[in-house]
């Protein structure tokens, strides 16, 4: 069975969905979003984890029927995406049958474009990272040259997961479409990738793992903006304008042969501190080459109206401070990697919290999560001296981001899982091959 069947409604899912309560989280009206319940029962699914969830909790979850979570359940038994996980207890009558994700059913690349290195990861269906690639990298080497070299990374992380089938070229996916796509028949067990972590050169030859790697969703692409999500085109990157207007996605793309996503690498990173249970309004705020904010408003991903909120890095906290790459005097990034650069931790801290008061008193968001390799670098300090000067004006909670050291190509990858489970607002950003 192919994905667009296994998510598909039947008439009865149609017809008992009619008069749920979507405000409530429950199932909607198929008639008008066709997926919505299959991905509502993926992701409880997925929400499980391994000990599975059984048919009539995801009835009890979701307001289904239990004619109609069967029917559902079937389907994407049938397309391999669920797997039974044994039995749990039952208040009455024989235990019940668990279901959980087949990982193996479908894998997502990310990749981290950062100014002077390159992350790819493999993630599976469950989100967990099964391969990974570290080089360096130089965004002033020009938009085609960095492109060739994602590509080149991409194919040399499939290759060594899967085995390349030509020449380390990926397998043709049978996807045509996403998240409607149609979907390889699943339902045998494959063996996971093997090699968590891959640095240099690896080895591209070989023919078996086509099967597996045309389960490769896509490719979603993070990397420091502004840029414009929709459109898959960077902007006037700070210190980098030959990007502006590239068309990164749709060129990766067409080398590729896969899906592509571009967003910025706060939002990706947003977006999967999100899909792992965070909730409510926060904001992710990113200290590494450059500074920058992912904004989680009510449980959702806020880009803006052209898709460049999150400039946090570029608000001038000094009228009469020093030039900025991006052409302005004073702002919180030049003023912030300055103090870095010196070696003053604290006074960093000090300059980041005045950003962080700005952002929190516009916003009045929950929390702020701090992350990136500046912060990695000094953790305590700068989340002790962020929440030190934010003590006295608001009682916002500051913490370490905290997470895999690969966070945002992880991020990148959700963008191309997260639309299966139904956790995005649409996959208007993604371009098909």
């Amino acid at each position: 069975m192919h994905w667009a069947d296994a998510i598909g409604p039947s008439g009865e899912e149609a017809a008992v969905s009619a008069t749920a309560d979507q405000g409530s989280g429950q199932g909607g009206n198929l008639s008008l979003l066709r997926n919505h319940n299959a991905s509502l029962v993926l992701d409880l699914v997925r929400k499980a984890g391994e000990d599975g969830i059984s048919r009539p909790e995801i009835a009890d979850y979701t307001g289904l029927t239990p004619q109609a979570v069967s029917k559902i359940t079937a389907r994407l038994r049938e397309a391999g995406l669920l797997v039974e996980a044994g039995r749990h207890p039952s208040t009455g009558g024989k235990p019940r049958t668990a279901l959980r994700l087949e990982p193996s059913a479908a894998y997502a690349v990310g990749v981290q474009l950062d100014r002077d290195e390159m992350t790819a990861v493999l993630l599976d269906l469950s989100g967990s990272r099964v391969a990974t690639r570290a080089v360096s990298a130089d965004l002033g080497a020009g938009p085609d040259v960095v492109t060739d070299r994602v590509a080149e990374q991409v194919r040399a992380l499939l290759a060594q997961s899967f085995g390349g089938g030509s020449g380390g070229r990926p397998a043709r996916p049978r996807v045509t479409g996403f998240p409607d796509a149609g979907f390889p028949d699943v339902r045998e067990r494959t063996r996971a990738p093997q090699e968590p972590e891959v640095r240099g050169a690896v080895d591209e030859g070989g023919d078996e793992g086509d099967e597996d790697a045309a389960r490769v969703l896509g490719v979603g692409v993070a990397m420091p903006g502004p840029l414009d999500h929709r459109a898959g085109v960077p902007l006037r990157v700070t210190g980098y304008p030959e990007w502006d207007g590239y068309r990164l996605r749709d060129e990766l793309a067409s080398r590729l042969g896969l899906p592509v996503a571009l967003d910025k690498d706060t939002n990706a990173a947003a977006l999967g501190i999100l899909l792992q249970g965070e909730s409510g309004s926060f904001a992710y705020v990113h200290l590494g080459t450059g500074i920058g904010a992912g904004l989680v408003l009510e449980g959702a991903v806020y880009r803006g109206v052209r898709t460049g909120a999150g400039e946090f890095g570029h608000q001038v906290v000094q009228l009469d401070g020093p030039s900025c790459a991006c052409g302005k005097r004073g702002c919180l990034e030049a003023l912030c990697l300055a103090a870095i650069a010196r070696g003053d931790v604290a006074d960093a801290a000090r300059v980041l919290a005045v950003g962080v008061t700005n952002l929190a008193e516009l916003l009045d968001i929950d929390q702020v999560l701090l992350g990136g390799r500046a912060v990695a670098a000094a953790e305590a300090e700068f989340v002790r001296g962020v929440r030190a000067a934010l003590r006295s004006r608001t009682r916002l909670m500051v913490a370490p981001a905290g997470g895999s050291a690969y966070r945002i190509a992880e991020g990148a990858a959700q963008l191309v899982l997260a639309p299966v489970f139904g956790r995005t607002e649409t996959p208007a950003g993604l371009r098909m091959r």
